[in-house]
């Protein structure tokens, strides 16, 4: 029965209460329901992140890259330096499990080699009777732990007496798989660095161009044309070629980080500014202006997470591209030096038709290089798609 309407002319009696608001509370929800409407805006990402199969496949290999730079000294069957002289040039073993029907285990047969007086190429072939299992954790070449202390243990190793060259040989006898596992740390840190580099400098630089404009907007854009106008490659090489060779090995990785973090920096800006143009019209940027705020917290608290989408794919994009700038400097001799070692230096063994003709297991640290590039790229689609979660 409704309740009688209060006497013409009296009062409305209001009531307010004092328990606290819960916003959830307002309608039933299911409990499929509460749990994405409760759910902060990190799980949303990840949610829809995992829903994007291949760039979940490919973060995870990218992890399980990273993590083995760490422990590559363990990792490889040998040390960086190596050398094998009576198995120059030697082509991959295969990995078996039977020996004449009988299971064994993981092994490989012993190698012997002829030399080819017609073509002076040593020539390798398998001796069946020699079995050499593979050792797991097990003692092998010796080496320093990022150069902190000495070790012995490897994950895989050669039986006693024996060899495992499971990718091949270079032309000193040196171990293919080893150097790859070893040269990961510089291609794959190289990028990271540079990234850095070029994030920071992009996002300010831009970033101070579109909230201010003026004279300062058009003082960037033409530093901006003028560098990328100049090719790329002619460029790294005149950078890199005004190193002092006198320099260190680790100076010179670091020369190469920033110099690629350097030249990459401008599509960066040029993005970063074209977004903060938009932006900077917007009513909350006039309200943190009228606050007092200063121009370095309404770029990086206001304005720059608005488009932190596009910023994440241009990061996945631009690793890739300073791995691949890496590598062509090394390939053409002017960039890392030995006794570094990186994929891009272990692609110059193969630079003479010849050599691959011949030797063609020299090209597998172009296989590492192929797939990291790939797995960015597809890391880059999932999380872009996954910074917005609500498109």
């Amino acid at each position: 029965m409704n309740s009688p309407l209060p006497p013409s002319g009296s009062p409305l009696q209001h009531y307010v209460s004092t328990a606290p608001f819960d916003p959830y509370s307002v309608e039933a929800m299911t409990a499929g329901q509460a749990k994405v409407f409760q759910a902060s805006q990190t799980r949303l990402m990840w949610w829809k992140f995992k829903k994007h199969r291949l760039a979940l496949a490919s973060g995870i290999f990218l992890l399980a890259l990273y993590l083995m730079i760490v422990i590559a000294e363990f990792l490889a069957p040998y040390n960086l330096h190596t050398r094998n002289m009576d198995f120059i040039h030697a082509p991959p073993q295969r990995v078996r499990l039977f020996h004449e029907g009988q299971l064994v285990g993981p092994f490989v047969y012993g190698r012997e080699m002829k030399l080819d007086m017609d073509t002076l190429r040593r020539v390798y072939s398998d001796n069946r009777n020699d079995v050499q299992p593979l050792r797991f954790f097990c003692s092998g070449d010796p080496y320093r732990f990022w150069g902190l202390f000495d070790a012995s243990l490897h994950l895989v190793c050669p039986a006693k007496d024996g060899e495992m060259f499971l990718l091949g040989t270079d032309r000193l006898g040196r171990d293919v798989l080893s150097r790859i596992i070893y040269g990961a740390r510089i291609s794959l840190t190289i990028g990271l660095i540079g990234i850095a580099i070029s994030f920071t400098l992009g996002i300010v630089i831009g970033g101070l161009a579109g909230y201010h404009g003026g004279y300062l907007d058009l003082f960037v854009q033409r530093i901006i044309e003028v560098l990328q106008s100049i090719p790329s490659i002619p460029l790294w090489m005149a950078l890199a070629a005004i190193m002092p060779v006198s320099w260190s090995p680790i100076l010179v990785y670091l020369g190469i980080t920033v110099i690629l973090g350097l030249l990459d920096w401008t599509g960066l800006a040029r993005a970063v500014r074209s977004k903060l143009l938009a932006l900077r019209e917007e009513d909350y940027v006039l309200a943190a202006q009228l606050m007092g705020a200063k121009s370095s917290r309404i770029i990086g608290r206001h304005l720059v997470p608005g488009f932190m989408s596009h910023l994440i794919a241009s990061a996945t994009i631009t690793i890739p591209s300073m791995i691949l700038g890496e590598t062509a400097l090394s390939f053409l001799g002017l960039g890392l030096r030995p006794p570094i070692t990186s994929w891009g230096i272990l692609l110059t063994e193969a630079r003479s038709v010849s050599v691959i003709a011949f030797y063609p297991w020299l090209l597998f640290p172009m296989i590492p290089v192929i797939l990291v590039i790939l797995a960015f790229n597809f890391l880059g689609d999932g999380l872009r798609d996954a910074a917005d979660p609500y498109k």
